[in-house]
């Protein structure tokens, strides 16, 4: 049964109160519901027009602006509001911190109910544009079109090829990127080239609803040394035009260190379980961190902000607080940058990981940068942590935990309390499920430290470090 379709409501004047969950903003209608509004900033005075209606909330969007907010400004890109890659940029940035901050203590107080320390002040980043190390775009042969670009004049309506973003809530229109502001070049300028390139010789771009075409996605990676990999997805195994396309891109940009292509003709874009080529120069490029380099390959983990996972880990390492004599465990380690990171100030550290990919490359990381005081082990956590595992290690001193956006499995939460380590440093990127594993920890630990770092400028995202101490 479909959903019964809603009237459209118009709310006349209303003040935007807060910043909300996912980046839109909140007001309240007349009756007290929620009404959620994107590309809005708290304080704007708005009329709203809904187009969807719940029990407690509407969904809606600003047709007409009565006044705007002083913490409003005008955001950089083109593409705003049409693209939803950055929904605060029209917010000035000391806003963005103060509510992620926010964010952070109410998740922590609402859905952990435990007694908080004072927050230390949130790291907001140096950088607020071309902050990111990797970036993923789509090909499509059926281009989205904002009602700008179909009423203007200028538009050239013929042109149906796209190569940029997935339009938000909707899995198969691709909104055409002409510059974006989250990677620095030259990543536009070889994301522009490829699609120019790919129009002039007439290659098929991926058609998501007929699964058809070439082209399916592009991924550019940087790092703070200067290399760059580019990788090129293909749809169908045409041999001519994907060497045309890849010997295009290895002469117009020579400075790429590692260019790779996959044929990929299954129901989704995940590499994970894909075949990866390497086609010219090394199938992996280098990140530097304090003197480690670490290897980064087309399938690693590696925090998308290189400056501020630097300054990420220096917070965990001194919330750590370690001397040179603990005993370290590593959940979730990824490819081990933070237990190798915190590895010269520790006595052991065992990393943990379900990605047997990642801890190759721990491994390989760590014999690169002659770290010998770390161990990796794969498997899944709640299997692999358990009696025997400490047992064979030694009882942890510190334990560093940085689980996915899920949080942590409450066997393993059970584990945490069953070592009684003196120290646990719980790196998250989602202050609710960490609420959540803080008040199953809280009659044991007592939360001694907390500061948000802000990992991602112009979104709602931003990670949290606390530090919990045996009672």
């Amino acid at each position: 049964m479909g959903k019964k379709k809603t009237d459209r409501i118009i709310f006349e004047n209303v003040t935007v109160l807060d910043a909300g969950a996912k980046g839109v903003s909140v007001a309240k209608a007349p009756e007290g519901q929620v009404i959620f509004i994107p590309n809005v900033v708290p304080g704007d005075v708005v009329d709203v027009q809904t187009f969807k209606k719940r029990k407690s909330y509407f969904e809606g969007k600003a047709i007409k602006f009565h006044s705007f907010s002083e913490n409003r400004i005008e955001p950089v890109c083109e593409h705003f509001g049409a693209c939803g890659g950055c929904k605060w940029q029209n917010m000035k940035y000391e806003q963005q911190l103060f509510y992620k901050n926010n964010e952070v203590f109410n998740n922590l107080k609402r859905i952990g109910k435990i007694d908080l320390p004072d927050f230390e002040p949130i790291l907001g980043s140096e950088k607020q544009l071309f902050y990111r190390n990797k970036m993923e775009f789509g090909f499509s042969d059926t281009r989205w079109l904002t009602e700008s670009q179909i009423q203007s004049s200028e538009e050239n309506l013929s042109k149906k090829n796209a190569l940029g973003f997935h339009v938000p809530k909707m899995w198969d229109k691709i909104l055409d990127i002409d510059k974006c502001w989250l990677q620095e070049d030259p990543s536009n300028d070889i994301r522009n080239s490829i699609k120019e390139f790919a129009d002039k010789n007439g290659m098929t771009f991926f058609n998501a609803r007929n699964h058809e075409g070439l082209l399916r996605t592009l991924m550019i990676r940087t790092a703070s040394t200067g290399e760059i990999m580019v990788l090129i997805q293909f749809f169908e195994d045409d041999k001519a035009n994907r060497e045309l396309m890849m010997d295009f891109i290895h002469e117009k940009f020579p400075q790429i260190t590692s260019l790779q292509y996959v044929i990929n003709s299954k129901a989704n874009d995940t590499l994970y379980d894909q075949d990866i080529k390497l086609y010219k120069g090394r199938d992996y490029i280098l990140e530097e961190m304090e003197g480690l380099k670490f290897s980064i390959n087309a399938k690693s983990f590696y925090q998308t902000n290189s400056d501020q996972a630097y300054e990420l880990y220096k917070i965990t390492r001194e919330f750590a607080g370690l001397t040179g004599n603990e005993v370290v465990y590593d959940l979730y380690t990824g490819t081990g940058t933070i237990a190798q990171f915190v590895s010269k100030k520790a006595k052991k550290v065992i990393g943990v990981e379900a990605v047997p990919e990642a801890i190759a490359d721990a491994k390989e990381n760590a014999k690169r940068n002659e770290i010998t005081n770390c161990e990796f082990y794969v498997g899944d956590m709640k299997n692999v942590f358990n009696d025997d595992f400490i047992a064979k290690h030694g009882k942890p001193d510190v334990i560093i935990t940085d689980p996915p956006r899920d949080g942590m499995h409450k066997d393993v939460v059970e584990m945490l309390l069953k070592t009684g380590a003196p120290k646990i440093v719980y790196v998250s990127c989602n202050s609710a499920t960490q609420a959540r594993d803080l008040a199953l920890m809280d009659e044991m630990y007592k939360v001694t430290r907390v500061r948000p770092v802000d990992m991602f400028p112009q979104t709602h995202h931003v990670e949290n470090v606390v530090l919990l101490e045996l009672r």
